[in-house]
C-alpha cells in the first residue's frame, strides 16, 4: 500500500481522537455519576475506542516511513497506550474484577472481538534490533562455553512452512524497514548539519538581538521604578521571562510577589503551631469554600490522567502542522528541511539564552555598582541565589557491592549460575483462545463467568507487554511491579512468560526456589545475589524476574522433603527490593503457581498487587486450540474431523494435555496416512481417557481461594452491596456512629 493508505488510517485516527478528547476534556468539568452500571458503560466505551485508535497509530508508525511524522505518530500512540491503561485500572476500580466483559458494547459499536484485542507494537522489538542481537550473540557464546544446549522447544504451535505470499510480504517489510533506516539517518544528518549552519550564520545576531532587548529592559526598569531590577534566576527561566508579552512593572511585581511567597512559606510553620487549635474550624470553612462541591455531592470520578495532556498535544501538532500540509512533491516521504529550521532555531536561542545570561548578569551587577557608588551608598550585588535548604535529609544511596565489575562479568555470572537464561521464542498470539460471548449476560443474571483465555491473553498485554515495551507509558502508567499468574496445571502460565520475554525483548531471570537451592549461601550471599539480579535488570532493561511455584516462598509449613531447599529464602529480602523499583525501571516480577492454596494468602498478596486467575480453556477455545494445534503439527481438518465433539468431549482438560494428546496422534507415520485415511475425533479419545482432568472440585477450590484476595473480597462486598461501607470507613465516617440493628 501506498504512503496515502496510511497517511489516510492516521488521519482517520485523529479524527476519532478529536472526538474523544472533546468528551475527556469538556469545557465544563462534569459532575460525578450517581449510578456505577451507567459509570462503567462509559468508560469502557471510552477503553474501546481508545484501543480502535492504538490499533491504527501503531499499523500507521509501523508502516510509515517519513521519519518526522513517525516522531508524531509515535508520541500519540505511547499517549494513548498509556490513556487505555489508565482506563482498564479504572474498570478494575469500579468493577472490582481483572477481567470485563464488554460485548453489548462491541455489538453497539458493531465492533468484532478481534477489532479490541490490544496490538503488541513492532517498535517494541523493531527499534532495538541491533542491541537485541548483539545480547541474544553474547548470550549465546557465554552458554556455548558451559555446555552444549539443546535447541529450546517451542511453547506456541510449530510453524512447519512459509507459503509463498508470506515470503512476498517478508520481503516488503526487509524494504520497508530498510526505507525507514535510511530516512531516518538522512534526517538525523540534516538535524546536526541544519544547526551547525544556523548557528553560524544567525547565532551572532540572535545573541547581540538578546543582549540589546535585556538592556532596553533594565533601562526600561529603571525608568518606571528609579532602580534596576533582579536578574531572574535560571531555574525561573532566567531571560526568557524578559522576553516575555509583559511590561517591566508586570515582570517587578511578579518577581516580588515571588519573594513574598517565599517568606510566606518560612513564616508558615510557626503560624500553623500557634493556630493549631483554630486550625480544625479554619480548615472546615476553607473545604465549604474550595472543596466542598466535591465532597458534598456523591457519585463515582475517574481518576486524573498522566496522558491526556500528551495526547492533546500530539493531537494539536498534527492539526497545525501536519493535516492540511500539501506532499504532492514529496513522493518519497523524506524530512522536511522547514520544521527542522523551526526546531534547531528554538534549540540554538536557548543554548544563547544561557551564555547571555551569564553576561548580562555581571553587566548588570556592574550598572548596580556603579549607580551606588555615584549616591555614597553601600554596594548592593545581584540578587542572592537560592540555598538549598539544610532540613531536607540526603536519601542513603545503596552501597553497590560490585561497584569494581563491568556489566558483562554480571551478566555471565548469572548465566552460568542459572539465574538468567534465554526465553522461549513464543509469541503472545500463539496462546490460543476465543472471546468470551455471555460474560456480560451471565453477569446480569448475578452469575460471575469464568474468564475466557482471549481475556488472559488481554489481561497480559496489558499488564506485562505494554509496560515492558514503552519506556515512556511505564513511566506514568499505574504502575504494576509483580504479576501472579495462577491456575491448575497445564494452562500455559510459564508460556505466557516465555511470551512476555518475546514480545518485548527482555531478560528472563529465574529466581524460583528450585533454581536458586543452594546458589549463593548465607545472608552476605542472598544479599549479593538479589543484588547482581536486580542490578543487571536495571541496567540491560527491559527484565523479566520469573518466581516458579510461587506459593513455596509462602508455604505456611514448610514440608520435610523441602525443607533442604530452603524455599522461603527470598521471603523477608524480596519485598524489600521490591520497594525499591521504580517507574523508570521497566522490572516486572512474575510469579506462577498452580497450588496458590499452599501458601500465606497475606503474605502472599503483599508482593503480587495483580493475581491473574486462569481458568481451563471453555468450549469455543478448545475449538479453535484443536483445530489450530493440528494444523501446526502435521494434521489435517476435514470433514471427517469433528471438531465440535472432540471440543465437547475434552472439557476440563487443559492446553498442555490437548498438545501432548495431538502429539501422541500426529506421528511421523499417520501423517503420512493422512491423504487415504483422514483424522476422526475417535482417535483422540483413548489419549484423553488415559489423562485426568481438571475436576469440578479444583476449578471451585481456586475460585474460593481467590475469593480470599483483596480484589476477590471488594468483588464479593460489591456483589452484596457493601462496597460504600469501606469507603466511608476509608474517608473516616461511620467509625463513631451507633452500629445498625440487624
Amino acid at each position: 500500500m501506498s504512503h496515502r493508505t496510511y497517511n489516510k488510517l492516521w488521519a482517520d485516527a485523529h479524527v476519532e481522537l478529536s472526538s474523544l478528547l472533546t468528551q475527556e476534556l469538556p469545557a465544563q468539568p462534569q459532575g460525578p455519576e450517581k449510578d456505577r452500571v451507567v459509570f462503567f458503560q462509559r468508560v469502557a466505551t471510552l477503553y474501546v475506542r481508545y484501543i480502535q485508535i492504538f490499533r491504527s497509530l501503531e499499523v500507521a508508525y509501523d508502516q510509515v516511513v517519513h521519519p518526522q511524522k513517525r516522531r508524531v505518530i509515535r508520541t500519540v500512540l505511547d499517549g494513548v497506550m498509556g490513556r487505555v491503561l489508565e482506563l482498564k485500572n479504572e474498570m478494575v476500580e469500579k468493577e472490582s474484577s481483572e477481567y470485563h466483559y464488554m460485548d453489548d458494547i462491541i455489538q453497539d459499536l458493531k465492533l468484532t472481538p478481534a477489532e479490541i484485542e490490544i496490538p503488541i507494537p513492532k517498535y517494541f522489538i523493531g527499534d532495538r534490533a541491533k542491541v537485541l542481537q548483539d545480547r541474544k550473540e553474547m548470550l549465546a557464546r557465554i552458554l556455548d562455553k558451559i555446555t552444549v544446549v539443546e535447541k529450546p522447544k517451542s511453547l506456541g504451535p510449530q510453524h512447519n512452512h512459509t507459503s509463498s505470499a508470506m515470503k512476498t510480504a517478508q520481503v516488503t517489510e526487509g524494504q520497508r524497514r530498510q526505507k525507514q533506516e535510511e530516512h531516518e539517518e538522512e534526517f538525523q544528518k540534516t538535524r546536526i548539519t541544519i544547526k551547525d549552519k544556523l548557528r553560524d550564520v544567525e547565532g551572532p545576531d540572535m545573541k547581540e538581538t538578546m543582549k540589546d532587548q535585556i538592556r532596553q529592559w533594565f533601562i526600561e526598569c529603571h525608568d518606571a521604578t528609579g532602580s534596576f531590577p533582579d536578574y531572574p534566576e535560571d531555574e525561573d527561566g532566567g531571560s526568557a521571562l524578559i522576553f516575555a508579552e509583559k511590561t517591566p512593572q508586570q515582570l517587578i511585581e511578579e518577581l516580588a510577589a515571588k519573594e513574598e511567597e517565599e517568606a510566606n512559606k518560612k513564616t508558615k510553620g510557626k503560624d500553623d503551631k500557634k493556630d493549631k487549635g483554630k486550625n480544625e474550624k479554619g480548615k472546615k470553612d476553607k473545604d465549604k469554600k474550595g472543596k466542598g462541591e466535591e465532597e458534598e455531592e456523591p457519585g463515582l470520578k475517574m481518576f486524573p490522567s498522566a496522558f491526556l495532556s500528551e495526547i492533546e498535544n500530539g493531537h494539536t501538532t498534527y492539526t497545525t502542522v501536519w493535516e492540511t500540509r500539501n506532499e504532492a512533491k514529496n513522493f518519497n516521504q523524506r524530512h522536511e528541511a522547514e520544521l527542522i529550521k523551526e526546531e534547531k532555531r528554538r534549540e540554538i536561542e536557548d543554548e544563547i539564552r544561557i551564555q547571555v545570561d551569564e553576561l548580562m548578569r555581571q553587566e548588570l551587577t556592574n550598572l548596580k555598582l556603579a549607580v551606588d557608588k555615584d549616591k555614597g551608598g553601600k554596594p548592593k550585588g545581584n540578587a542572592k541565589k537560592k540555598k538549598g535548604g539544610k532540613s531536607g535529609k540526603k536519601k542513603k544511596k545503596d552501597k553497590d557491592l560490585t561497584a569494581d565489575r563491568s556489566i558483562e562479568s554480571l551478566y555471565q555470572e548469572l548465566v552460568e549460575q542459572g539465574l538468567l537464561k534465554q526465553a522461549q521464542k513464543v509469541q503472545l498470539e500463539d496462546y490460543l483462545g476465543d472471546y468470551s460471548y455471555l460474560g456480560t449476560t451471565l453477569r446480569q443474571t448475578d452469575i460471575e463467568p469464568m474468564p475466557s483465555l482471549s481475556d488472559v491473553r488481554q489481561v497480559i498485554a496489558l499488564y506485562a507487554v505494554i509496560p515492558l515495551g514503552s519506556q515512556a507509558v511505564h513511566e506514568k502508567a499505574p504502575l504494576v511491579k509483580a504479576i501472579l499468574l495462577t491456575g491448575p496445571a497445564g494452562v500455559g502460565k510459564k508460556m505466557l512468560v516465555h511470551a512476555i520475554c518475546t514480545e518485548t525483548g527482555a531478560n528472563l531471570f529465574d529466581l524460583s526456589p528450585l533454581s536458586i537451592a543452594g546458589k549463593y549461601p548465607g545472608k552476605s550471599g542472598l544479599q549479593m545475589m538479589l543484588h547482581m539480579v536486580f542490578k543487571v535488570a536495571r541496567l540491560m532493561q527491559p527484565s523479566v524476574i520469573w518466581i516458579g511455584d510461587a506459593e513455596k516462598m509462602f508455604y505456611k509449613k514448610v514440608p520435610k522433603d523441602e525443607k533442604e531447599l530452603d524455599p522461603k529464602r527470598l521471603k523477608k529480602d524480596l519485598p524489600k527490593i521490591l520497594k525499591s523499583v521504580k517507574g523508570e525501571d521497566r522490572i516486572l516480577i512474575v510469579g506462577t503457581s498452580h497450588q496458590p492454596f499452599n501458601a500465606d494468602i497475606k503474605s502472599l498478596c503483599k508482593v503480587y498487587s495483580k493475581i491473574i486467575l486462569i481458568p481451563r480453556p471453555d468450549y469455543a477455545s478448545r475449538y479453535v486450540m484443536w483445530g489450530q494445534l493440528i494444523k501446526e503439527n502435521g494434521g489435517e481438518v476435514t470433514s471427517a474431523l469433528d471438531l465440535s465433539s472432540l471440543a465437547k468431549i475434552s472439557d476440563g482438560y487443559t492446553q498442555g494435555h490437548m498438545v501432548q494428546v495431538v502429539r501422541t496422534i500426529l506421528t511421523e507415520r499417520r501423517i503420512q496416512q493422512l491423504a487415504k485415511r483422514p483424522l476422526t475425533a475417535t482417535e483422540f479419545v483413548a489419549p484423553l481417557a488415559k489423562i485426568d482432568p481438571v475436576f469440578q472440585d479444583e476449578e471451585e477450590a481456586f475460585k474460593n481461594w481467590y475469593t480470599k484476595t483483596p480484589l476477590g473480597k471488594k468483588r464479593a462486598r460489591a456483589a452484596l452491596g457493601k462496597e460504600g461501607e469501606e469507603e466511608d470507613q476509608i474517608k473516616g465516617k461511620g467509625k463513631a456512629g451507633p452500629k445498625k440493628k440487624k
